[in-house]
């Protein structure tokens, strides 16, 4: 079918093409460290992560799966909270958020990458 020459280019090519792609494999190393981290390095720095201990009831509904329902719960809670527990925060981890009807564990793992928990803050006073 292929004659002698066909093959030793065919195989010449194969040969150029896989030292083309060992030298671009040996200048263009990337090291990821294995395991990965649980955070991002700068995951700290993005903005777009709200505190729910002060973010006002349309910064919670816009959360991914929340709801109005159960953001009006949250901001309840954190109200009710604070009148029983003065100085003190209602959450300070995100499973903090399980003791609201309606967040179960899948909830909790959607809402963790958008939340921030500051230690040592108090809680917002209602308006």
């Amino acid at each position: 079918m292929w004659t002698d020459s066909q093959r030793r280019t065919l195989i010449a090519l194969a040969g150029l093409l896989a030292l083309v792609l060992l030298v671009r494999a040996a200048f263009n190393r990337r090291y990821i460290s294995d395991p990965q981290p649980p955070e991002p390095a700068r995951m700290n720095e993005l903005a777009d992560r709200i505190d729910p201990n002060r973010a006002a009831l349309e910064e919670l509904i816009v959360l991914p799966q929340l709801g109005q329902k159960r953001a009006a719960a949250i901001v309840a809670y954190r109200e009710r909270f604070a009148k029983e527990n003065p100085g003190r925060v209602a959450f300070t981890r995100v499973e903090d958020l399980l003791v609201i009807k309606g967040i179960g564990a899948a909830m909790v793992q959607t809402l963790a990458p958008h939340l921030v928990f500051p230690a040592s803050q108090p809680a917002r006073k209602p308006n």
